[in-house]
């Protein structure tokens, strides 16, 4: 049943880099008559400052953030914030990051292709303690869990880790070792051990291959 004053509307808190999804987003919540905007943020720090002061009931995040990754976000509210709720509302295939999202301590995750209705249904959806997934991400994630079958990667990258997928996006996004260790306050030795990792993960032999395919990877998410 929609809540129909003010304050009585769920708060819902917007994490995305870019201007033009949170002015979409903030426009077409506001349109309904149980949710409202009370704030946004472009980056992981600033999110998590503005999410003490506003204490929203709903975050909607991105996994592509330009000072973090969106699952480490993530799991920084969860650590935090536990009583917001999480929708992942991205690009990035959900085969890759849905389950991982989920880990971290999202409720939801959609994709920015759906539909206006099916985004604010999400957002309803999460906000009342429901999971909300697309149909085949649940039957995959279901046979994981509850059968003991392991999800078939259908690329190299699933097998990549929270934090060594991290690292490879920041590194499509043309981020150095010292600006990625910056980014996720870690040391650039921890870095460079990821990019070992993930070069032997995905059978690459040189630094220049593991940023070629890290920024083909980051473009392919991430379509102009």
């Amino acid at each position: 049943m929609p809540l129909n004053s003010d304050n009585q509307k769920r708060r819902v808190f917007i994490v995305d880099d870019h201007p033009l999804v949170r002015e979409w987003l903030t426009n077409l919540i506001n349109q309904q008559s149980d949710l409202a905007v009370c704030g946004e943020a472009a980056t992981a720090a600033e999110a998590l400052q503005s999410v003490t002061a506003l204490k929203p009931e709903v975050a909607i995040v991105d996994i592509s953030l330009k000072d973090s990754s969106g699952i480490e976000l993530i799991k920084d509210l969860k650590k935090t914030h536990p009583s917001v709720v999480v929708l992942v509302l991205s690009m990035h295939d959900e085969s890759i990051y849905a389950e991982r999202a989920l880990r971290a301590g999202a409720k939801g995750y959609i994709m920015k292709r759906e539909t206006t209705k099916k985004v604010i249904e999400a957002i309803r959806k999460v906000s009342e303690g429901k999971f909300c997934l697309s149909d085949a991400t649940a039957q995959a994630i279901m046979a994981h869990f509850v059968e003991g079958k392991t999800l078939v990667a259908r690329s190299p990258v699933e097998q990549l880790s929270d934090r060594e997928l991290a690292v490879f996006d920041l590194l499509g996004q043309g981020l150095g070792t010292r600006q990625i260790a910056e980014t996720l306050r870690v040391s650039i030795k921890t870095v460079q051990a990821y990019c070992a990792r993930i070069r032997d993960k995905l059978n690459l032999s040189s630094a220049t291959e593991l940023m070629r395919e890290a920024i083909h990877h980051y473009q392919t998410q991430n379509p102009a």
